[in-house]
C-alpha cells in the first residue's frame, strides 16, 4: 500500500511539472506584467551600472520605475529605491560615490535627491511644486546644474469688469496669443519657460542662472566649473523658426550667455571632451526638407574649428559619448531597423562597437535603445530584441553580455509569436523596402491565417526587430502580421528618408501594397481576411489605402490627419508642419494640401472602418477622426468611432489606454473576420 501510494503521489507531482511547463498565449492584461529595463548609467571606473526598472501596477493604472545597481560582470543585482512610485533620471557623481535622481517616493511631487552609495542615505534637494530636469554633476560634485519651468503671468489686454463679491461668474475668458499654445501631452501650456538652475548638494534654494524669453535645454558643466553649455533657440523667430537652436555658453560670474554656434539648423546634444577643450554635438544645415541626416560635430570650447564627423555616414547621429582618451566619440544610430553604437576618430574614421540597442517601446515595434560610457570605454545599454522588451546589458572589451531578463517570469507561461525578417521591392520603381512578419504561436505553414498589415507613424520613423505588446497581441489572436518601413522612413539614408519630401502619401502605398503580396505569396495567408491599420503617420496611410483599394476586409484608422488643411491649422507646432512638410501656406497651395489629404479619397472607401483617437490628441487632434467618421457615415460605409479619454497622442498616459487600443482594434477585426 505504501508503495502505491508513493507512486501516486510522484505520478501526481510528474503530472503537474507538466502542466506547469504548458505555455498558453499571451492575452491583453499581460500588458501590467511586462516590464523594462532604461536608461543605464555606468559608474566612472566602469564597475556598477544603475538602472531604471519599469513595471506597471494593474489596480491603480499606474507606470512605475524603480532604480537597481549591479556589478559589471552581472552580480549583486539589487534595488536600490522601492514601492509604487517613479524613480527615474539617475547620475553618477563624478567621484562614482554619489547618485542624484528623481522622484515622487515622499509624496506627489517630483523631487530631485541624492543618495550615497555607501550607506544609501537619500535626501531630498528640492520641494518645489515643479518637477527639476535631469541633473548635470559639476567637475568637483560639490554642485548640480539642471533645467526647470518658471512661471510667468499671463498678460492680457481684455480689460474685463470684475464680479461682484459673491456672485457666481463662469470662469475668466483665457486670453491666448501666443502660436504654440498647447503641446501633445501637455495640454494647453501654460505661461512661462524652461530656465537653468544651479544648487549645492547640501540643499537649500535653487539658484536661478538664466532669464530670457525661451527654453533652455539641459546644462552641462565647463571644466573648470566657472561656465556652463546648453542647447537652445533664442532667436526672436523662434516661433516661426523652431528648429534654429545654438550651442551656447553661460558665465556663472556675470550671467552672460554666449552663441558658440552659428549656422541656420539644429544644434544640439552637447557634451564636453575630458580634456574640457572640445565640445561634441549633433545637428544639421536646416534645407527645410522633411528629412535631415543629423551629423555629429566637434569644436573648441570658443565655438572655433567646427568640424562635421560623420558626413560619410549617411545616418542619423544622436547621444555623443567622448571616448575616455579624448581620441574619439562614440554615439549611437539606426540602420535598417537595428540600433547600433557607433565610433567616430576625430580623423572621421568610423567603425560599429555594439549592436542590438532597442526595446524602449512596449507598444509598437519602434527600435529605441540608448547607452552609456565609462572611463575605461565600458558599455552599459539597453538590449532588445524580438523576445523580450529592454534589458540591461554590457560591452566590455569586445564581449556583449545581457545582465537581466525582467520578463522571464512572464515569458516562463507565455508563447510569443515568431518574428522574422523579410525584404521585396516596391512595385512603383523596385526599391528595396524592409519588414518583418510575425506569425501566431503553434504557427502552421501549411495552414492558411487573417492577416494585419500594420503601418508605423512618424512618417520619419523606423520599425525593427522588436518585441511589441500591440504585435504580439494580434499574433496571439491568431493573425500573421507584417510591419514594414516604406519610402519615408529613417535608418536608410537621406534619399529613402525624403521620397516622400512634399510627396506624403503617395508611392508608400505601392511600398506597402507589394509587401502585402510578398507575404501572401508565402502561401499561408487567407487572402479573404486582409485587415490594416496603423496610428498617427500610420492612420494616414491606413486611410490612403483604403481609398485606394478594396481588398481589405477591414481598417482601423488610429489617431490620422484626414485634412491637411484642419490638421496644420490645428495641430501643436503649426509653423514646423506647414514649412517642413508643405513649404507652403495652405491657402497658397490649397490644391497640395488636398491632393495629399486622405479625405479627398473618402468617396471611394467601401471598407468597414474604425476611427480611434484619444481625446486628448493635440498633435493629431481628434476633430482630424470627427472629420472623416462623418464623412464615411455621409457615404454609407460601415464605421465607427472609439474615442479613448484624457488620452494624448501617444495613448500611454495610463497603461490601460494602451490595452483598450489594442482591444478595440482586435474587436474590430474579429466582427469582420470570416468565423472557423
Amino acid at each position: 500500500m505504501k508503495y502505491r501510494i508513493l507512486l501516486l503521489l510522484g505520478l501526481l507531482v510528474f503530472y503537474n511539472g507538466i502542466q506547469a511547463q504548458e505555455k498558453t498565449n499571451l492575452e491583453l492584461t499581460d500588458l501590467f506584467n511586462m516590464e523594462y529595463v532604461s536608461d543605464p548609467q555606468i559608474s566612472p571606473d566602469g564597475s556598477q551600472v544603475v538602472f531604471v526598472r519599469n513595471f506597471k501596477d494593474i489596480m491603480t493604472d499606474r507606470d512605475y520605475s524603480n532604480l537597481w545597481i549591479s556589478n559589471i560582470d552581472g552580480s549583486r543585482i539589487r534595488q536600490l529605491t522601492q514601492g509604487n512610485q517613479r524613480d527615474y533620471a539617475p547620475r553618477w557623481s563624478n567621484d562614482g560615490k554619489k547618485l542624484a535622481y528623481l522622484s515622487n517616493q515622499q509624496d506627489d511631487k517630483v523631487k530631485l535627491f541624492l543618495m550615497h552609495l555607501d550607506t544609501r542615505e537619500t535626501a531630498a534637494l528640492t520641494n518645489t511644486s515643479i518637477p527639476p530636469g535631469a541633473v548635470a554633476w559639476s567637475p568637483d560634485d560639490s554642485q548640480l546644474a539642471f533645467t526647470q519651468f518658471v512661471p510667468e503671468a499671463k498678460k492680457s489686454m481684455l480689460n474685463i469688469p470684475a464680479k461682484p463679491e459673491g456672485a457666481e461668474w463662469n470662469a475668466s475668458p483665457i486670453f491666448i496669443d501666443e502660436l504654440n499654445y498647447r503641446g501633445d501631452g501637455a495640454g494647453y501650456l501654460k505661461s512661462g519657460k524652461s530656465q537653468i538652475f544651479t544648487l549645492g548638494i547640501d540643499g537649500g534654494t535653487p539658484r536661478q542662472r538664466t532669464f530670457t524669453t525661451h527654453n533652455h535645454g539641459s546644462p552641462i558643466w565647463a571644466k573648470d566649473g566657472k561656465s556652463l553649455f546648453f542647447s537652445a533657440n533664442l532667436h526672436e523667430n523662434s516661433e516661426l523658426e523652431p528648429r534654429n537652436s545654438e550651442i551656447y555658453s553661460l558665465d556663472l560670474s556675470t550671467g552672460d550667455v554666449k552663441a558658440l554656434t552659428s549656422r541656420f539648423g539644429p544644434d544640439s546634444s552637447p557634451i564636453l571632451s575630458p580634456d574640457g577643450k572640445m565640445i561634441a554635438f549633433t545637428g544639421h544645415d536646416d534645407t527645410f526638407q522633411g528629412y535631415m541626416v543629423t551629423n555629429l560635430y566637434i569644436m573648441n570650447v570658443d565655438g572655433t574649428g567646427v568640424k562635421n564627423l560623420t558626413a560619410d555616414l549617411d545616418r542619423d547621429a544622436s547621444n555623443p559619448r567622448w571616448e575616455g582618451n579624448g581620441q574619439g566619440i562614440y554615439f549611437q544610430y539606426s540602420d535598417q531597423g537595428d540600433v547600433k553604437v557607433g565610433h567616430v576618430a576625430l580623423t572621421g574614421k568610423i567603425r560599429t562597437i555594439v549592436e542590438g540597442l532597442g526595446g524602449l517601446d512596449l507598444g509598437r515595434p519602434y527600435n529605441s535603445g540608448t547607452f552609456t560610457v565609462s572611463a575605461n570605454n565600458r558599455f552599459a545599454f539597453t538590449q532588445g530584441g524580438p523576445e523580450h522588451p529592454a534589458d540591461l546589458a554590457i560591452w566590455n572589451n569586445g564581449e556583449t553580455k545581457r545582465l537581466t531578463a525582467v520578463n522571464d517570469d512572464l515569458f516562463s507561461f507565455r508563447k510569443i509569436g515568431k518574428t522574422e525578417e523579410i525584404w521585396w521591392e516596391s512595385s512603383f520603381d523596385q526599391k528595396r523596402v524592409q519588414g518583418w512578419i510575425v506569425t501566431p504561436p503553434d504557427f502552421d505553414p501549411s495552414k492558411k491565417y487573417p492577416f494585419i498589415l500594420e503601418i508605423h507613424g512618424g512618417p520619419f520613423a523606423m520599425y525593427g526587430p522588436s518585441f511589441a505588446y500591440e504585435i504580439q497581441a494580434y499574433a496571439a489572436a491568431g493573425y500573421v502580421v507584417l510591419y514594414a518601413n516604406p519610402r519615408g522612413s529613417t535608418g536608410y539614408g537621406e534619399e529613402f528618408g525624403n521620397a516622400i519630401h512634399h510627396d506624403y502619401p503617395n508611392h508608400d502605398y505601392e511600398d506597402l501594397i507589394s509587401g502585402v503580396d510578398a507575404v501572401i505569396a508565402k502561401g499561408y495567408v487567407d487572402t479573404n481576411n486582409l485587415f490594416v491599420t496603423g496610428g498617427s503617420g500610420g492612420g494616414v496611410l491606413t486611410a490612403w489605402i483604403i481609398g485606394k483599394t478594396d481588398r481589405f476586409k477591414a481598417a482601423v484608422v488610429a489617431k490620422p490627419v484626414i485634412n491637411w488643411t484642419s490638421f496644420v491649422l490645428h495641430a501643436d507646432n503649426p509653423a514646423f508642419f506647414a514649412k517642413y512638410w508643405f513649404g507652403s501656406m495652405p491657402w497658397e497651395d490649397q490644391e497640395n494640401y488636398w491632393r495629399r489629404s486622405p479625405l479627398s479619397l473618402v468617396g471611394n472607401v467601401k471598407t468597414p472602418t474604425m476611427l480611434l483617437t484619444g481625446e486628448q490628441d493635440f498633435r493629431t487632434p481628434i476633430s482630424e477622426s470627427e472629420q472623416y467618421y462623418a464623412a464615411l457615415k455621409l457615404q454609407g460605409v460601415e464605421a465607427a468611432m472609439v474615442r479613448i479619454p484624457n488620452a494624448s497622442h501617444g495613448l500611454v498616459n495610463r497603461p490601460s489606454m494602451l490595452m483598450s487600443k489594442s482591444a478595440a482594434i482586435l474587436s474590430w477585426f474579429n466582427h469582420y473576420r470570416d468565423k472557423e
